[in-house]
């Protein structure tokens, strides 16, 4: 799940890069193409026996509410910080917590309660709610959340039967040819110097998805979901990196120990 935050995490900045140029939906085209590619070139290995499923059903639904989801958080950065983004997107392991509840049957227990509850004080440290006017983008954020959380569950329901490489697979072939029609009124050629953020954004992509999936696959959703909040500390220092180094206020140093706080002592239970 740690190298699930970090691909993330380092997929976000190079889609802040191709914004510049770019629209939303051709930077979800090149992801998608940048994955199935990586994803084609591991079948000679693998085996084609790895991407059989008998769920196409659902990984249709899957990745046709994941595409919206990717649309909206895609949108999201290009209007909003980065980690107003992720502190908004952060609201996804209390949905995902809600749904695997309904749908999986799983126990809401003290520590995660726990976890959820301390992340959200973390979330609530940026996005200081009447501090300032609310920007439309946050409400296409929440949207975005929502989605999120409800393609990790039917990843948890595929990962029953299919491996992460069939759920990459099956990804791919269902958002690229979407996202290619939604791209082409407003195309913009990519020039050189695009390409290290394409390949970034197709390399992050998949090994983001393939370690989410994996980790799916070992323990409960509620688990493996609020981890992500660990994204959000680690964003900010990344980008203060970039544009401040050496500097950190009070604030990242608060919600990166709630943060991490709620994580570590869920994680301990859990083990227990």
């Amino acid at each position: 799940m740690l190298g699930a935050v970090f691909s993330f995490a380092l997929m976000a900045i190079a889609v802040r890069e191709l914004q510049r140029h770019m629209g939303s939906f051709e930077i979800v085209f090149l992801r998608s193409l940048g994955m199935l590619a990586i994803t084609l070139a591991m079948l000679p290995r693998a085996g084609v026996a790895t991407i059989r499923t008998t769920r196409f059903q659902l990984h249709l639904w899957r990745n046709l509410i994941h595409f919206l989801g990717q649309v909206l958080w895609v949108y999201s950065i290009g209007a909003l910080a980065l980690a107003t983004v992720f502190a908004i997107e952060f609201t996804m392991p209390v949905w995902t917590a809600i749904l695997a509840a309904l749908f999986l049957g799983e126990r809401l227990t003290q520590p995660r309660l726990v976890q959820l509850g301390l992340g959200l004080v973390g979330v609530l440290i940026i996005l200081r709610p009447g501090a300032g006017s609310f920007h439309p983008a946050a409400l296409a954020m929440i949207l975005g959340s929502l989605c999120y959380a409800s393609s990790f569950i039917f990843t948890k329901r595929l990962t029953s039967t299919d491996n992460a490489l069939a759920v990459l697979f099956w990804m791919s072939v269902v958002q690229t040819p979407i996202s290619l029609v939604a791209a082409i009124p407003d195309w913009v050629t990519p020039v050189l110097a695009d390409a290290p953020w394409i390949a970034g954004i197709g390399a992050g992509a998949f090994t983001a998805h393939y370690c989410m999936t994996q980790a799916m696959r070992l323990v409960d959703a509620m688990v493996v979901v609020p981890i992500d909040f660990i994204r959000l500390p680690l964003i900010a220092v990344v980008r203060r990196a970039g544009l401040r180094r050496g500097v950190r206020s009070a604030g990242d140093r608060r919600r990166a120990a709630i943060i991490f706080a709620g994580t570590y002592y869920s994680l301990s239970r859990e083990r227990r």
